[in-house]
Formats: structure tokens, C-alpha cells, sequence
């Protein structure tokens, strides 16, 4: 059994850590959740974790097995999860401020959508993984050190989704309606620039 270099674990985690983004997370987290009160805005960055991981140990070990017998190019998920991140960010932009404060579980589950996916598991970490552990050369054990590293970068950006609600209670929620406005245009922006890197034959953002 080929071993895993220091090198290789270090690729791995920062090509994840990148397609992941837990950074870029925050400011979504904070704009999806500024009507949710501090107990629900908690659950909602914890279940968004958990969601995501699951997706993504998934594709981790099945995702090439399932693309290869759909016959689906990985280009092809990118430029469908830039296609609903781009649907989603104009929510954001045109968003009239209401004050709903109702729980996330009632209309739509923000931990769910956007939150786990297209953000945290969006297109670039779903494809980064199904290549970082390619079948045909890694075996189980490498595909799993892989998805222990996928584990820490979530943690981290649950840690940092976590302490972002902190600065939820210092911006208040008209801050929050200006950051998510702004975070709206920055997406709209990222959506169109994961298409045109995918019709350029690239993975991720570009």
C-alpha cells in the first residue's frame, strides 16, 4: 500500500479548506439567519455542518462511481450550482426586510439551503473531493485520511459560524440587512465567475 506524504495531507486540506471556504461562510450565515433569534441561528450552523458533511463524505466515496454510471461530466455540477447560487443570491439583493422571526423549519430550512449546500458543500468542495480521492489511485484508508481532513475544515467553519453570531449581536439586524445585500452581489458575482470558469474547463471559482 502506497503511503500518504506530508505533502499530499497538506494539498489535500488547503485544496478543501479553499472550495470549502469556511471564511466566506459567515457573512452568508449572517444574512440567511439575521430574523432567526441567537438559539435557532446555533441550531441552524450546527445542522448545516452535519448536512454537509454527510454530502460530502458521500460524494467523497460514491460521487465518482455515481457520475460515471450517469455518464455526467464534473463540469457539469458547477455549472449547476453556480446556475441556483446566482437564483439565490438575487433573494438576497431584493430582499424586502421583513421582520419574520419564525423558525427556519417553517417555509424553508436555511440550514439546508443555502447554508450546507450551495455553500458549504457547494460544487468546488463536491468536485474537489471526488478528486482528491480518485479510485483509481487511492485506496479506502487514503480516500478516509482525506475525509478526516474534509472533518477539521468543517469544524473550523462551524467555529467561525458560531463566533460570527456574535457579530450578529453587534451589527444588529439593520447591519445585517446591508451585509446580506452586499454578500447578495458578491454572490451573484462568485455564481457567474464558477460558470464562466466551467465553460473555461476549470474547477471551482476560477
Amino acid at each position: 500500500m502506497r503511503g500518504v506524504s506530508w505533502n499530499e495531507i497538506l494539498f489535500d486540506f488547503v485544496t478543501i479548506w479553499v472550495t470549502v471556504d469556511p471564511i466566506g461562510t459567515v457573512p452568508l450565515y449572517l444574512a440567511v439567519t439575521k430574523e432567526m433569534p441567537a438559539k435557532s441561528r446555533r441550531r441552524a450552523a450546527v445542522r448545516a455542518t452535519i448536512i454537509a458533511f454527510v454530502l460530502l463524505a458521500a460524494f467523497l466515496y460514491l460521487g465518482q462511481y455515481l457520475l460515471e454510471a450517469m455518464r455526467i461530466n464534473l463540469l457539469s455540477f458547477q455549472i449547476a450550482g453556480g446556475i441556483v447560487l446566482f437564483l439565490f443570491a438575487l433573494t438576497m439583493i431584493f430582499d424586502k426586510g421583513t421582520t419574520n422571526n419564525a423558525p427556519a423549519d417553517d417555509g424553508h430550512d436555511v440550514a439546508v439551503f443555502p447554508l450546507a449546500m450551495p455553500s458549504i458543500a457547494g460544487p468546488g468542495a463536491l468536485l474537489s473531493v471526488v478528486v482528491l480521492t480518485d479510485n483509481n489511485t487511492h485506496n479506502f484508508w487514503q480516500e478516509t485520511l482525506t475525509c478526516g481532513l474534509m472533518a477539521l475544515v468543517l469544524v473550523a467553519t462551524l467555529i467561525l459560524m458560531l463566533l460570527g453570531d456574535r457579530l450578529m449581536g453587534l451589527i444588529g439586524r439593520s447591519g445585517a440587512n446591508i451585509l446580506s445585500r452586499v454578500m447578495g452581489m458578491i454572490l451573484a458575482a462568485v455564481a457567474v465567475q464558477m460558470v464562466y470558469s466551467a465553460f473555461q474547463g476549470t474547477l471551482g471559482p476560477g
